[in-house]
């Protein structure tokens, strides 16, 4: 894999992202989006900070600057609150993604997990969120709420699962 490669993924990454706040968190009450739910890390809001704050960190230590302590929920009581940090979050990871290139991916990643190479920190980012995803998913499920298909080989294909 190169460089490009993994900006194609993250484009993916951040289309299921966006897919999953505009057709069904948008249309959610607050109450509901904070609803407790006793699996992983709580609430559809939890799961939403949870994965904002891992992708800020992990992207602070590809970009060497400091890392952010892990949000928390508690700071972010609404939808609005919530989608603002994850857009900030989402452009700070563009811009890192911006500047990366394929030689940069077999360097070992900077600090504690400096056994790692980047390319294997990109792949962990994109998995942990697509696992949060599906939990996502599953939990908005339970609440009742209709969700559809987060594929990889629908968003690749252009097509709009939510559009359909």
């Amino acid at each position: 894999m190169n460089a490009d490669d993994f900006r194609h993924l993250y484009d993916y990454h951040f289309t299921a992202n966006r897919r999953l706040w505009d057709y069904v968190i948008v249309p959610m009450d607050n109450q509901l989006f904070a609803h407790p739910i006793s699996y992983s890390v709580g609430s559809i809001r939890n799961q939403c900070v949870h994965v904002a704050s891992v992708d800020d960190r992990w992207f602070s230590g590809l970009a060497g600057t400091s890392l952010p302590d892990f949000a928390n929920p508690i700071d972010y009581p609404d939808k609005a609150s919530v989608r603002a940090y994850w857009d900030v979050v989402e452009q700070r990871q563009r811009a890192v993604l911006t500047t990366l290139d394929d030689a940069q991916l077999e360097t070992h990643f900077p600090g504690f997990f400096s056994d790692f190479k980047v390319w294997q920190i990109l792949f962990h980012v994109l998995n942990h969120g697509t696992d949060h995803r599906s939990q996502i998913h599953a939990m908005l499920h339970t609440l009742g709420v209709t969700t559809k298909p987060q594929d990889y080989i629908f968003i690749a294909h252009g097509w709009d699962v939510y559009q359909e």
